[in-house]
């Protein structure tokens, strides 16, 4: 299982001969520095770059593109070596952006040699910066792991190396830049052809994509969580075709209209085909189906094209806005004018001209909004289809698939958190999916935002939060076969109580909620131990040698009020679940106001980064990485007055009964 991992996580590398893919959209230049303990580079041959492509352990490519394989030996490297840093950087002196923040967000993905894929990470939030640290691989207590970097440098490469303790640094960079441009200057242009779809190799990109970019690999599309939202790129490469793109004035690219795809969509293994859509008469879009996209499965197919969904609904949204910004601006540059101009500024003619600019502007507007009705048109009639079928992982509260539910054989691919809609989309949602198991930790937020109802009453607030972690919990219990999922409740101050009822009340708690601060030091040293053991386990292949107490389900971790409760003790076993609980199946969520911490200073940062940020109430901050609008967030709730829930947790605990 692919572990996605955000900035400042890190993951245990179970292979030591490994493959780094890289792909940016755009042509980079991609390298490897060599540190020390403390991360030092002492010198330019501990710099692996296209000048001097191998050392000792690791083999980079000679050349700026926008794909990169680096090869990995970590059992190659010298004894001296305890950190490899991977960095990217914008070649200079090229007609080529000068920023990430002017391309698509570069994505990372470590593999071991037989193609499966440990850990990935996309660098998003990228602005000013034209090098930028992307992974490190580092060695602690004799084992690997990696961890997401993400740290940029708006002065490039030269301050990169720089700050990693080289001195030389700006002399390396110069000559990196130098041997890439060298080769560019040497390579002879391919002849163009056009993209011939019927010609072309089967793992061939999408013939829309701006920058096509080639991924390998056997079976089924391997769908990853977003972060903050990342739609899945194997989803059904169709969409993108019959789709427009926005075509609106761009601020930061060039070369023609935006393409929004991920540079990671393409083409692979074929799975077997969709369901076809119903016949249309001529000039209609075909009647929608639920999954109606790629995959193996009818759940697999139907999380794709969730995603697919939030694809088309971003790039609508994106085209109107663009449309109307353009619109905007071409009214206020032409009002302008006839300021500027005495002959124009007064009498019937000025009147005239504004009259005619004004019309224009509506035509324009007009325009882009029937585009983008009839586009949302067909996403929600997409969406009424779809939401009926989901499963019951996928599902909201109020499907009926929810009344007859019965424990399922196996557990499945993804989990819904909640919905997601932008404001000229109400009132179509689409449903947040993140896979399973759970490689990144979550937080509810129970503290105020501006401009929420709530201020005046944090109680309630607060009562909201643990109730969204509840429903939470009792839907990942529901989803997992008996005897494979289970809770456990840290609750210092028994605050929570009331929203977890239908947990406590229904059996289906490992064990009653640790309160006060010897529950919480219980609750995190049994959940410590457990990983300490397991990770043990896994490393020496022993696996059968767990002792009999050890609970290998998966757990999941909720703490109420967090830091309530917690002393520096406790916190810190907190941040070791949250860095390695999820590779061995303890994942956490929090229920917290992160300015109750703001007592402990920076120490809880990394913390809070790492946590997949949900509120109790609709709140617009989520943003995806493509385009960088802020979605609306909606939890998935149980109806006021349904019992669902409490039934949904009967049949758990009946199918625990007959499990044991």
């Amino acid at each position: 299982m692919t572990a996605e991992l955000v900035r400042g996580q890190n993951h245990p590398l179970s292979e030591v001969r490994l493959e780094i893919r890289i792909s940016a959209g755009v042509p980079v230049v991609a390298g490897a520095t060599l540190g020390d303990e403390q991360g030092t580079v002492h010198g330019t041959e501990w710099v692996a770059h296209p000048g001097a492509p191998a050392l000792p352990g690791i083999e980079v490519s000679r050349q700026a593109a926008a794909e990169h394989r680096l090869a990995v030996d970590l059992a190659a490297l010298p004894e001296a070596v305890h950190r490899l840093d991977v960095f990217l950087a914008l070649p200079t002196g090229t007609a080529g952006p000068l920023r990430f923040g002017a391309v698509p967000a570069p994505h990372t993905a470590v593999s071991g040699r037989d193609g499966t894929e440990i850990a990935s990470y996309t660098l998003t939030g990228l602005d000013t910066e034209a090098a930028v640290l992307a992974l490190e691989l580092y060695r602690r207590q004799g084992a690997w792991k990696v961890r997401a970097l993400g740290q940029g440098y708006a002065a490039g490469l030269a301050a990169l190396l720089a700050d990693q303790g080289l001195h030389d640094a700006a002399d390396l960079a110069a000559a990196v830049q130098e041997a890439v441009t060298d080769r560019l200057a040497r390579a002879v242009p391919a002849p163009s052809t056009a993209f011939d779809p019927h010609t072309a190799p089967a793992h061939d990109p999408l013939a829309a994509s701006a920058d096509p970019q080639v991924t390998s690999g056997p079976g089924p599309a391997e769908p990853t969580p977003p972060y903050p939202l990342r739609p899945d790129d194997s989803a059904d490469a169709s969409r993108a075709d019959q789709h427009l793109r926005a075509t609106g004035p761009d601020h930061q690219h060039s070369g023609g209209p935006v393409d929004y795809t991920h540079p990671r969509r393409a083409h692979r293994t074929p799975p077997p085909p969709s369901p076809t859509a119903a016949p249309a008469a001529d000039g209609e879009p075909a009647q929608p189906v639920a999954g109606d996209a790629v995959g193996w499965t009818m759940e697999e197919r139907l999380y794709n094209q969730v995603w697919g969904m939030f694809e088309d609904l971003a790039r609508t949204t994106a085209a109107y806005r663009s449309a109307v910004d353009f619109a905007d601006s071409r009214l206020e540059k032409e009002l302008d004018q006839l300021l500027a101009d005495p002959r124009l500024r007064l009498g019937t003619g000025a009147d005239d001209a504004r009259e005619v600019a004004h019309a224009r502007h509506t035509q324009l507007t007009d325009q882009a909004r029937a585009a983008f009705d009839r586009d949302l048109a067909q996403l929600t009639a997409e969406a009424e289809v779809v939401e009926p079928a989901l499963p019951p992982a996928y599902a909201r509260w109020d499907n009926p698939v929810w009344h007859a539910y019965r424990s399922p054989a196996e557990p499945p691919m993804a989990l819904r958190l909640g919905d997601l809609h932008l404001p000229e989309s109400v009132p179509l949602s689409i449903p947040l999916l993140v896979r399973l198991p759970l490689e990144r930790g979550l937080w509810i937020d129970s503290g105020p935002t501006p401009g929420d109802d709530f201020r005046a009453d944090s109680a309630e607030l607060r009562h909201l939060a643990m109730e969204t972690a509840a429903a939470l919990a009792a839907r990942l219990l529901a989803v997992h076969p008996p005897g494979e999922f289970a809770v456990q409740v840290i609750d210092p101050a028994g605050a929570g109580s009331r929203a977890l009822l239908p947990l406590t009340r229904s059996g289906v708690l490992g064990a009653p909620p640790g309160a006060g601060a010897a529950g919480v030091a219980q609750v995190l040293e049994s959940l410590t131990r457990r990983v300490d053991l397991v990770q043990m386990a896994m490393r020496g292949g022993m696996a059968e040698a767990l002792p009999a107490d050890v609970d290998t389900a998966q757990q999941l971790l909720i703490v109420n009020d967090f830091p309530h409760g917690f002393d520096d003790r406790a916190v810190t076993r907190l941040r070791y679940l949250a860095d390695e609980g999820p590779a061995v199946g303890v994942h956490l969520l929090l229920v917290a106001d992160r300015e109750d911490a703001t007592a402990y200073g920076p120490l809880l940062d990394p913390l809070w980064r790492s946590l997949l940020r949900l509120t109790p109430l609709p709140d617009d901050h989520l943003a995806d990485p493509w385009i960088g609008h802020a979605w609306t967030f909606e939890p998935s709730l149980v109806p006021v007055g349904s019992r669902v829930l409490e039934e949904v947790l009967a049949e758990v605990a009946r199918s625990r009964t007959k499990y044991r």
